[in-house]
């Protein structure tokens, strides 16, 4: 199996990135278009002794009873599992992850802030 050792990943070009963030608006324009985590958690994470970079799970808030947030979703599977086709409230969960490609679970991050409401100044990446 193949190691993680800090590498992993790139810079692409804000040209790239407006292609990718655009693509997702037009498919899910009701939904969450990013989170931002300060760096404070995102340092915790990474000074984690062997942690070698930060694993992100996407995740979807459970609908409170009577929230009034609906996501489209029908019955398909065998498991008779709703499938929600519009990610209104997109969650990111963050984890280290060491060389072994394990998750470090002594600290999880989420509770981060979303877009929009807080999306700073319109740009390429968000509009």
């Amino acid at each position: 199996m193949p190691q993680f050792d800090g590498t992993e990943g790139g810079q692409i070009s804000l040209q790239q990135g407006a292609d990718l963030t655009a693509s997702y608006r037009l498919k899910f324009p009701n939904a969450t278009k990013g989170r931002f985590f300060g760096k404070e958690i995102l340092q915790q994470i990474l000074d984690q002794p062997g942690c070698v970079g930060i694993r992100m799970y996407f995740g979807v808030k459970k609908e409170e009873s009577g929230s009034g947030h609906h996501a489209n979703s029908s019955s398909s599977g065998s498991n008779n599992q709703a499938v929600t086709t519009s990610p209104i409230d997109l969650e990111l969960v963050l984890v280290g992850a060491n060389g072994n490609q394990d998750d470090m679970l002594d600290i999880i991050a989420d509770l981060s802030v979303p877009c929009p409401s807080f999306c700073g100044s319109q740009n390429s990446l968000n509009s």
